[in-house]
């Protein structure tokens, strides 16, 4: 394993209580840094309340419900479902069964996106590509073959599908997040759920290279209701600088900036110091301890509904 920053106590402080809403950790397509259970025995030890167990392929719901019960110390696992062709796409029927299982989070597509589809159609099956990517090479390898699913009509309006998705999500009164949904489809979808009487709604990862939403962006976004999730991985994997982060975060606002981490690689740092790592960046280019608490722990446990 290569070498990776340490957190300072101050920050684990205060990241303590706090939920990290976006983690890829195993069991999963992929080979992951650790486990589900592992990391909720983790959480206990440092003080962070619970995690979302992200999944491009498959709903998490019950598997929430499972490692909660079994975590020490009351860690909670948050349930969710990413609507990308494995799932039926946009397919309300599906969230409303994850909704009815206690799943907290609905991602819009991924892998699956109309914005990064063409990422993998044009991908080159023997260089260097994203673990997703890769997965999704060898399912067409092995004559499986995925689609696109649009979320915005050639119109530039919300497709009846997911209208009939935020329908939902708003009676349950779950979050919403836009996933890897383009800067031109996020307003539509922003917009849309305002509409449907959604209650939160996650930009995420604004700053992903495949979606560069700018800070006057962002903020417009926020004015609208909507979160700018900061996701650890983005900056420190250098698809962005911490600078673009540290700016767009001012632009919209600490109030309306939720962190989750990314993580779950195994060549990047150990899950459970995500939240706390990225205290210390944030505390060293000048926001204080609250702003960092808001940021952390006040919003990230709205997320979890707790």
């Amino acid at each position: 394993m290569p070498d990776h920053p340490v957190p300072s106590e101050r920050a684990r402080e205060l990241v303590r209580d706090g939920f990290d809403p976006h983690v890829h950790i195993a069991p999963d397509f992929a080979p992951r840094r650790i486990s589900d259970l592992e990391l909720a025995h983790r959480c206990r030890e440092l003080g962070l309340a619970g995690f979302g167990l992200k999944s491009h392929y498959t709903a998490t719901a019950e598997r929430a419900a499972v490692v909660t019960a079994a975590a020490p110390g009351g860690v909670r696992a948050l349930g969710t479902i990413t609507l990308n062709h494995a799932v039926g796409g946009l397919n309300a029927t599906a969230v409303e069964v994850a909704a009815r299982q206690g799943a907290r989070i609905v991602w819009l597509p991924t892998v699956s996106s109309e914005n990064e589809f063409g990422e993998v159609e044009h991908a080159d099956p023997d260089g260097k590509v994203p673990v997703w990517v890769r997965f999704e090479l060898d399912l067409r390898e092995a004559g499986v073959q995925p689609g696109p699913v649009p979320v915005v009509n050639a119109g530039g309006g919300a497709v009846p599908e997911l209208r009939d998705v935020l329908d939902v999500i708003a009676r349950h009164d779950i979050v919403l997040a836009t996933g890897h949904l383009s800067r031109t489809e996020i307003p539509v979808v922003v917009d849309a759920a305002v509409r449907a009487g959604v209650k939160t709604i996650v930009v995420t990862h604004p700053e992903f290279p495949s979606q560069r939403v700018s800070p006057a962006e962002q903020r417009e976004l926020a004015a609208k209701g909507a979160l700018m999730e900061r996701a650890f991985t983005t900056p420190y994997t250098g698809k962005c600088s911490w600078d673009d982060v540290f700016a767009a975060t001012r632009a919209a606002g600490v109030q309306n900036t939720v962190w989750g981490s990314d993580l779950g690689q195994v060549f990047n740092p150990p899950v459970e110091d995500g939240l706390a790592i990225m205290a210390d960046h944030f505390l060293a280019a000048g926001f204080s301890e609250q702003e960092v608490r808001t940021m952390a722990v006040d919003n990230t446990r709205r997320l979890a509904g707790a």
